[in-house]
């Protein structure tokens, strides 16, 4: 799996809209953005030495623990991931992201459904990585034949080849580009 495509298929869009109150789709279209943003802010965080070793760390907490409904998920400990991944950034990703939805209705501040999603979704994407990287789910392969030689970090590697799809992609280098310099580490 090298997109973020079996990542959003753990992500319960349904529960997500009836706990917020609003419409499928535009739970869906926030969480379209989310996910790759907070993906973005991982991959950046493991960038550099410390901040790869502080998400080793939380990866090896959330690994095995994907949460299977809403019910599941502790939104405490998503507030807490929201706040490391993107630290004093948070406002601006979530109003980037909020930006790139094009599901928006009258009277819907997507702003702020982006900001309700996020904590909610973090706990399962942590735990989704976790899997992929420390193993105990579906293997995502992060394809280091794509680059000429090892970067030494392979967590970096492959949340940035997760970021580097098409999916990932389409985010990153519209609505947020260059906020997600990396979070607290």
């Amino acid at each position: 799996m090298d997109d973020l495509s079996g990542l959003m298929n753990l992500i319960p869009i349904g529960d997500i809209a009836k706990k917020l109150g609003i419409d499928e789709s535009i739970a869906e279209a926030a969480v379209a953005v989310a996910v790759p943003a907070i993906v973005g802010g991982l991959a950046a965080n493991a960038k550099d030495e410390g901040g790869a070793q502080s998400l080793e760390k939380a990866l090896g907490k959330h690994k095995g623990k994907t949460p299977k409904k809403l019910a599941d998920v502790d939104e405490a400990d998503g507030e807490k991931i929201v706040a490391n991944v993107f630290g004093a950034k948070k406002n601006d990703v979530t109003l980037a992201a909020a930006s790139a939805v094009e599901a928006k209705g009258d009277g819907i501040d997507i702003g702020a459904i982006v900001a309700q999603v996020l904590p909610i979704i973090a706990p399962i994407v942590l735990a989704w990585v976790a899997n992929q990287f420390l193993g105990g789910g579906a293997k995502a392969e992060a394809e280091p034949e794509k680059e000429p030689a090892s970067s030494g970090n392979p967590l970096g590697d492959m949340l940035g080849g997760l970021i580097g799809s098409k999916q990932g992609q389409d985010l990153l280098t519209g609505a947020l580009g260059g906020l997600l310099g990396g979070g607290r580490k």
